[in-house]
């Protein structure tokens, strides 16, 4: 195939911006990589203060490699996730196991992939703070040239900047961090400053409800206090103020 050029992501920023279904980007944006060996995709926010409140905001994963990756804790272990704090350029599998910091442990962990991959790109995108976000894609070849790789990056950056508008509307593409839709909607009401008793008159709940949903909220983002916890949530994309 020809080689991409800027103009071409471009065009697909152009494409992506008309999509209002998180499962349209998704289609435009896994038939964007296929050409250059791709078949596979993550995009979401990493917390690298603890990586157990990061979020995904689209998981394009085989339905196995998900429910491992999401029900084994693995984003913790995750070298990928290690290696952001560090890396705030792009950077391939094969970039991090030929990085002195790369350990065993890394290797035995990435290799649990690897039998269905054979590299990745991770694309890091610029946030406040501790936050990174992030477009992971996995594929079964290597990239061929450096055009190649700076059009996957330009369209990466893209796809999450769009997906993080439509979040609001169109929810995530797992729990974000455990929270159930109750516990997010009495979240939103704390960000709007309303106490437990106005939560509850909102959602139609007892008071001791709608406290109980704001006090495990706090306990699933970590947070101390609720002003933490609606930041916290905001930073990450999972609620607007």
């Amino acid at each position: 195939m020809l080689e991409p050029s800027a103009a071409d992501a471009t065009q697909f920023n152009a494409q992506l911006r008309r999509q209002t279904a998180l499962s349209d980007c998704a289609d435009l944006f896994r038939a964007a990589i296929a050409p250059f060996g791709f078949d596979t995709f993550a995009c979401g926010e990493v917390d690298l203060a603890n990586a157990e409140r990061s979020v995904f905001y689209l998981i394009d994963w085989p339905e196995d490699w998900r429910r491992f990756y999401l029900n084994s804790g693995m984003v913790e272990a995750d070298p990928i996730v290690r290696f952001l704090a560090t890396r705030n350029e792009p950077f391939t599998w094969t970039d991090l196991r030929a990085d002195p910091d790369f350990t065993v442990a890394d290797g035995l962990t990435l290799d649990k992939a690897a039998p269905r991959w054979v590299d990745g790109l991770v694309v890091p995108v610029s946030r406040a703070g501790r936050k990174v976000g992030l477009v992971s894609l996995a594929g079964r070849e290597h990239i061929a040239t450096k055009q190649a790789a700076d059009y996957l990056c330009l369209i990466s950056v893209c796809l999450h900047s769009h997906v993080r508008t439509l979040l609001p509307t169109e929810g995530f593409a797992a729990p974000p961090v455990g929270l159930t839709p109750r516990e997010l909607d009495a979240l939103k009401l704390v960000a709007r400053g309303q106490s437990d008793a106005a939560i509850a008159k909102s959602l139609s709940i007892a008071v001791s409800t709608a406290h109980e949903h704001v006090e495990n909220a706090k306990r699933k983002l970590k947070t101390p206090s609720r002003a933490e916890a609606v930041a916290v949530a905001v930073s990450l994309g999972i609620i607007e103020v």
